[in-house]
């Protein structure tokens, strides 16, 4: 593989360990403004505790603006992360707003790292149920202070976030929720519907919509069920709706009939950019639903035509 621009080398990483560590009396006092100044000083030390953590800069984004109140969008954390990678060890640019965030992220952090992990049901797994953080800041001086090489793990993690296999294997899972509530309306209202599989073919779509109504044979409504947590992957997601709506307005022109295109969408990726959400808008002509708003769904769209009450 490629380093690439923007590779952190391990001593570089290391480096921002040690202050970590330093500010922190060995991770004994995880205090924001310790840790706040041990980046000040060397700003690879932010990309630690992340590692620490073993979020997706997205990802402590959101928690960040969920804890402190302070908006943290998910650009500006890929920003200050690859800014980071490309001069590890050079001040960060201040400013009111950049300091704000940065403050909200490290907070948001510490508070995370200075207490055990709560208890979950036994089908969830919790994105800090790993050896150095579950619990607290006893386990992370453990991890410290009993020969592990805790730098490595954490440079390794990373270079490759944790959980990320199994992340990846239960995507389908995460995305059946949303289509599942879908399939009951339908069924509920006896509405005529075909549900795709995945990579499937249709005839008259290069990329097969999740649901058609009432069958292929006669596309009316498609429906396309997405779910994003990160706006990056929710900007192609609704350049797949786009390219729906142009498809439906490709074949009126040719003489055939179009077909109403509906998107439900989830995840906190679609309220990241409010241009994407625009052209979600526009492309649906308004019919963009919600798992709060999809009661609607049958009554606001063409579906109601295909009831059978």
């Amino acid at each position: 593989m490629p380093k690439g621009l923007g590779f952190v080398e391990y001593t570089v990483f290391e480096t921002g360990y040690e202050a970590l560590k330093q500010a922190t009396n060995g991770f004994e006092i995880i205090d924001a403004q310790r840790v706040l100044l041990a980046v000040e000083r060397v700003p690879i030390a932010l990309i630690v505790l992340r590692a620490m953590l073993g979020f997706t800069p997205p990802e402590w984004a959101y928690v960040a603006t969920q804890q402190s109140g302070t908006e943290v969008s998910q650009g500006f954390a890929r920003t200050l992360d690859r800014r980071i990678r490309l001069n590890p060890l050079a001040p960060l640019v201040s400013g009111q707003v950049v300091n704000s965030r940065i403050q909200a992220l490290v907070q948001s952090a510490c508070h995370l790292l200075s207490f055990p992990l709560s208890p979950t049901s036994t089908d969830k797994l919790h994105r800090l149920d790993k050896a150095d953080t579950r619990g607290g800041p006893d386990a992370i001086q453990a991890m410290s202070n009993l020969g592990v090489p805790y730098a490595m793990l954490l440079y390794e993690r990373f270079l490759r976030r944790p959980f990320a296999g199994h992340r990846d294997s239960v995507s389908d899972l995460i995305g059946d929720n949303l289509e599942l509530r879908i399939e009951e309306i339908l069924a509920l209202n006896r509405i005529s519907s075909r549900k795709t599989k995945r990579a499937q073919r249709v005839a008259g779509f290069d990329q097969a919509p999740d649901f058609v109504v009432p069958s292929e044979f006669n596309p009316q409504v498609v429906i396309e069920a997405k779910i994003t947590e990160d706006d990056g992957t929710a900007r192609d997601k609704v350049t797949r709706v786009q390219h729906l709506a142009a498809l439906s307005v490709a074949r009126q022109a040719s003489g055939s009939e179009g077909f109403e295109v509906v998107a439900c969408i989830a995840g906190r990726g679609f309220g990241q950019r409010r241009e994407d959400m625009r052209k979600l808008l526009i492309a649906t002509r308004g019919k963009v639903f919600t798992p709060k708003t999809l009661e609607y769904l049958v009554d606001c769209t063409r579906l109601r035509e295909f009831r059978s009450l």
